[in-house]
């Protein structure tokens, strides 16, 4: 096999991040994640095809070593081969995104995607720059009714203890995932909640007698309201919380946020954060890695292949991220005459967002026979600043996509 030094650069990342991944799991996980990115999708034949004449190796040799990365083990030639643990991998994955991560704060979006009437998949994700990268993940058969309370706390309960202290971690979920036991979960894990829920509802504030709906507390555009007190006025649904509602102006309704944060602690805008992860789901289908095209249909094999999918976009993110920190991005000060153009990025638009601009910079070191560029997670500083027990915290700003 020709020795290619960024492949096996990339090779050696992946060792070292996953120290408890044999060197099968390690080197297909590489394979897959370094043929993604030069074919631009996560198809088994286009990245088989690609990886072929780049290691001299015949097509199906190479397609079966692929394979046998999601593969379970019981359908692997050999005596030693084991399935790849997707869930032993988390730990060491978020290390690796949070390693040299700019700051001691982080949101996390939760939310579902389908493809098709094949596959749902449950994601935790972080949300990075406009983006979104998945760091723990469940798929489903979409034809097939399936209890998500007890997949979504498998999934929160793998972070358990995780983050060291002093990390601000806030825990975003629209109105369709938010339930009383969700918001205590995240609560067990030292994490804030920063849940959706609908106007149908009522709350009592602090030291008042009376249910109040939530739309009256924030009756209309340009109006907000936030304090302490109790949502919702069943008796098994009542959640001592802080409310947090703004109505912004051109939107059809408010958002009203229940969070466990003192009120003078948070601010509802923080709630955009949550449309990033739509981006994310994006990347992993046609805004990136064409994953709508897969003729899988083995949920446990999905969920191997995903690794390979999530450290593909963060290596991509990553990139992108540390360019545009550094202003090394196509950035116009001014704004686009057409509405919707480019996406904004603080007072600046992005005219190439961090997912597309890491992928020219990393086929730009590849064709130019550099080393390959393997950057730390550079969030966006958080506007404006504010104490939680103690501990400052930059807050974050709703920002457009990336």
């Amino acid at each position: 096999m020709p020795r290619h030094p960024e492949l096996y650069q990339w090779i050696d990342t992946i060792a070292m991040h996953f120290p408890s991944l044999s060197k099968p799991q390690a080197l297909g996980l590489a394979l897959w994640s370094f043929g993604m990115v030069v074919a631009r999708s996560c198809s088994l034949t286009a990245v088989a095809d690609v990886l072929s004449p780049l290691l001299g190796q015949k097509y199906n040799t190479l397609r079966e070593r692929l394979r046998d990365t999601y593969r379970e083990a019981g359908a692997k030639s050999g005596r030693r081969r084991a399935d790849l643990c997707v869930t032993e991998c988390w730990a060491p994955w978020l290390a690796w995104v949070l390693d040299g991560w700019a700051g001691r704060q982080l949101a996390i979006a939760m939310d579902a995607t389908s493809l098709g009437d094949r596959f749902t998949v449950l994601a935790i994700s972080v949300v990075y720059r406009g983006c979104a990268v998945p760091i723990a993940w469940k798929v489903l058969k979409a034809t097939e009714k399936h209890a998500w309370k007890p997949e979504w706390l498998a999934l929160l309960g793998r972070f358990r203890g995780l983050l060291p202290e002093g990390w601000t971690v806030i825990v975003l979920a629209d109105r369709g995932l938010y339930a009383k036991w969700l918001f205590g979960a995240i609560v067990e894990l030292k994490w804030h909640p920063f849940l959706r829920v609908n106007v149908q509802g009522s709350f009592r504030p602090e030291g008042w007698c009376r249910w109040h709906p939530f739309c009256s507390l924030v009756p209309a555009e340009g109006r907000r309201w936030q304090g302490r007190g109790t949502a919702f006025s069943g008796k098994k649904t009542q959640l001592p919380c802080t409310l947090l509602g703004c109505w912004g102006e051109g939107h059809n309704g408010p958002w009203l946020v229940l969070t466990d944060l003192a009120p003078e602690c948070a601010d509802a805008c923080w709630y955009g954060l949550r449309a990033w992860i739509e981006q994310g789901f994006k990347h992993s289908k046609r805004g990136g890695w064409q994953w709508q095209h897969t003729r899988m249909d083995d949920p446990a094999r999905a969920e191997r292949l995903w690794m390979a999918i999530a450290i593909a976009t963060w290596w991509l993110l990553s990139v992108g991220g540390e360019a545009e920190a550094g202003a090394d991005t196509p950035l116009d000060i001014k704004e686009p005459s057409v509405p919707g153009a480019a996406r904004r990025q603080g007072k600046r638009w992005r005219m190439v967002g961090i997912f597309q601009h890491g992928w020219s910079l990393i086929v730009a070191a590849l064709l130019n026979h550099q080393p390959l560029p393997v950057k730390p997670g550079r969030p966006e500083a958080w506007p404006g600043l504010t104490e939680i027990n103690g501990v400052t915290l930059a807050v974050y700003a709703e920002r457009g996509g990336g």
